[in-house]
């Protein structure tokens, strides 16, 4: 499966958080310690979401890095990592699952308007188990898709919930609960962020969170220093860069 993490602090380099620390999201990219069910390595992709300083009030969102290549191919990559600075980061690395298909645009994050999104993961039986989720979308919601996988599926019901005005954390909840329902046995560790707010879950692959005074972090595998948190299997965690709750998501098991 995938690989990724969020970050909510004050403005640090991409390259501090993707490449430089100690097993970073670069090294997982082919020697991932943590798969849980399924994948090897993370080649089919890569991408980068943040914005800029770490404001998410600036005119025009967040700011989208994406790439079907393996992360450690691009030549770019670390010039542009080690001068971009945010405060708020989703980064992600592609392992596809097979049947699926590949390219950019299947790679997260996903984003709209102010919100970028990642799931780790897979949901079994896709297409066929999320039809009836699927019926519910709006048709140019799906028409919008960013690819026919599952996770940008994923992303389109959550979408569309916060469009509905359902508070992020719900509507992660909700969606995760519904396709779990649809297809059991799925894989659905998400991320979302609007820059000041991180919604993550835990639900059959590996989670961990690092918090300092004023910065959280959440990646499915620890990175750089020691103090990492297990978040629990079937969590919801709700951040801020200061803040953290974590509250077990009821379900079956």
């Amino acid at each position: 499966m995938c690989r990724h993490l969020a970050y909510l602090g004050p403005p640090v380099t991409l390259a501090s958080l993707v490449l430089e620390p100690a097993h970073s999201l670069f090294e997982q990219s082919w020697s991932p310690q943590d798969m849980r069910g399924g994948g090897s390595i993370n080649a089919d992709g890569f991408g980068l979401g943040w914005y800029p300083e770490g404001d998410a009030a600036l005119p025009g969102g967040p700011v989208r890095y994406r790439r079907q290549v393996p992360i450690w191919t691009d030549e770019n990559l670390p010039g542009l990592a080690g001068t971009i600075r945010s405060g708020a980061v989703i980064a992600a690395i592609r392992n596809g699952t097979p049947g699926m298909p590949h390219g950019q645009s299947a790679v997260a994050p996903f984003m709209a308007g102010n919100w970028l999104f990642s799931h780790n993961g897979r949901i079994p039986g896709w297409p066929e188990s999320t039809t009836k989720l699927a019926e519910r979308l709006p048709v140019a919601d799906l028409l919008r898709l960013d690819a026919p996988v599952d996770s940008a599926l994923l992303w389109a019901l959550v979408a569309n919930r916060l469009s509905d005005g359902v508070p992020p954390a719900d509507a992660v909840a909700a969606v995760v609960h519904e396709v779990e329902a649809a297809a059991p046995g799925s894989r659905l560790n998400v991320l979302l962020t609007d820059g000041e707010q991180l919604v993550a879950t835990s639900w059959t692959h590996s989670l961990r969170v690092r918090r300092t005074g004023d910065s959280i972090t959440v990646s499915s595998e620890q990175f750089g220093a020691d103090d990492w948190e297990d978040v629990p299997d079937r969590s919801l965690l709700v951040a801020t860069a200061t803040t953290l709750h974590i509250t077990p998501m009821e379900g079956p098991e």
